[in-house]
C-alpha cells in the first residue's frame, strides 16, 4: 500500500470516528462531565445540535475527500490487468517493427530499447491506465541484435520479460535524395523487430 493509499484510509478512519462521536447521546456527554468536573455549568441542547452539525460535515468533506484521494491514486498506479493488456499490446506492436539505422548503428527513430517499450507500453495502457510509471529495465548481456528487459509499473508487482531479436532487412533499407535531387549516396540499413514477451522477470 502506497503513501497516498494510506492517507486516504486515515482520513476514511477519522471520519468514521466523526460520524461516531456526532451519534454521542448528549444525556451521555453531561453524564461524562458531570463525573470529571460536578460543578462544571450544564451545556445547553443547542451547543450539541451545532457540535453535531460541525462533526457530520467535517465527516461528509473527509469522506469526499478520500474518496477524490483514492480516484488520484488510481490514476497514478497502474493495475496488474492494466499492465498486462498494455504490454500484449506492445509487443503485438512491436513485432515485426521495421526501421533504419545510420552509420554509427543508432536507429533513427527511437533511442534504444528501453524507451521505445516504455513508450508502447504507456501508448497501449488505455483510458484509464497512467501514461507514466513504467519502467523497462536491459539485461546487461543486452546487444542491439539482441536484448532482454523487464518490464514493471507503479502500482503493480507483476513483471513480463520482453525479449527482442534484431534481423537486417534489406527492403526496408532507407536512401535519401541526393542535393540535386537524384538518388543519394548515403544509404540507411534498415532492420526487423521480432519481439516476444512472457510473464516473469528476465
Amino acid at each position: 500500500m502506497d503513501t497516498l493509499t494510506k492517507l486516504n484510509v486515515f482520513v476514511l478512519v477519522l471520519s468514521a470516528v466523526l460520524l461516531a462521536m456526532a451519534c454521542v447521546k448528549a444525556d451521555r456527554v453531561r453524564a461524562w462531565r458531570e463525573g470529571i468536573n460536578p460543578s462544571a455549568p450544564e451545556v445547553p441542547d443547542a451547543s450539541f445540535t451545532v457540535a453535531r452539525v460541525v462533526l457530520v460535515a467535517m465527516a461528509g468533506f473527509g469522506v469526499y475527500t478520500a474518496l477524490q484521494g483514492f480516484g488520484v491514486s488510481d490514476d497514478l498506479a497502474w493495475s496488474e490487468g492494466e499492465l498486462t493488456s498494455a504490454v500484449r499490446g506492445a509487443t503485438s506492436d512491436l513485432d515485426g517493427f521495421t526501421f533504419q539505422v545510420d552509420q554509427a548503428d543508432t536507429p533513427l527513430y527511437f533511442d534504444d530499447y528501453k524507451s521505445l517499450i516504455e513508450d508502447k507500453v504507456a501508448e497501449n495502457g488505455g483510458g484509464d491506465a497512467p501514461q507514466t510509471g513504467v519502467s523497462a529495465e536491459p539485461s546487461a548481456t543486452d546487444t542491439p541484435a539482441e536484448a532482454n528487459l523487464t518490464v514493471t509499473a507503479h502500482g503493480t508487482d507483476k513483471a513480463f520479460c520482453t525479449h527482442i531479436v534484431r534481423t537486417r532487412s534489406k527492403a526496408h533499407d532507407y536512401t535519401p535524395p541526393g542535393i540535386t535531387g537524384g538518388e543519394g549516396t548515403l544509404t540507411f540499413a534498415g532492420y526487423r523487430l521480432t519481439v516476444v514477451t512472457r510473464e516473469g522477470a528476465c
